[in-house]
């Protein structure tokens, strides 16, 4: 098992992840017990800068909640400066609720609902990532009833297909 970030094997046999054994916040909290390493995704988030910068390239580095979302994961993704790219009305609900700036808010996934589009362009998300023509005339709908612009951008699968059983 490869350990990374704050993470490593204590005295005691036990797991610890930024200094704390496992084993005590599992005894406290119960399991199963979701634990981040705020100091490692601070370090992979800067590396990833960092890179981009270094290339002098313009550049936005985006999490996606979708591996894991909660107001404080999302909270931290905006201290970090990091964009957020959400899949779902629920993803998006947590960001807003969090206070995350909606001008950094990336709207991806293939299964957006018209009241999911119509909700994000009511609260001003930076960009849809569109997935079918479904999807654009929906979003063009919307944007032209609210009179609202957004970025778009488009995710075209197709020249994959077959290559996922």
């Amino acid at each position: 098992m490869g350990l990374y970030g704050t993470s490593k094997i204590n005295a005691q046999g036990h797991l610890e992840i930024g200094g704390v054994d496992t084993t005590k916040l599992a005894e406290k909290y119960g399991t199963p017990l979701y634990i981040y390493d705020v100091a490692d995704i601070c370090f992979r988030a800067e590396q990833f800068k960092k890179a981009f910068e270094k290339q002098n390239m313009k550049y936005q580095v985006a999490y996606a909640s979708k591996a894991f979302s909660c107001i404080a994961m999302v909270q931290l993704v905006d201290e970090l400066g990091l964009s957020l790219d959400v899949v779902s009305g629920g993803e998006l609900y947590t960001a807003l609720a969090a206070g995350f700036p909606a001008e950094r808010i990336h709207f991806h996934g293939n299964n957006k609902s018209p009241e999911e589009i119509e909700m994000a362009v009511r609260k001003g998300i930076g960009c849809f990532v569109v997935d079918n023509f479904t999807e654009l005339s929906w979003l063009m709908r919307v944007t032209e009833s609210l009179q609202k612009k957004n970025g778009c951008a488009y995710s075209d699968y197709s020249w994959s297909r077959g290559s996922h059983p």
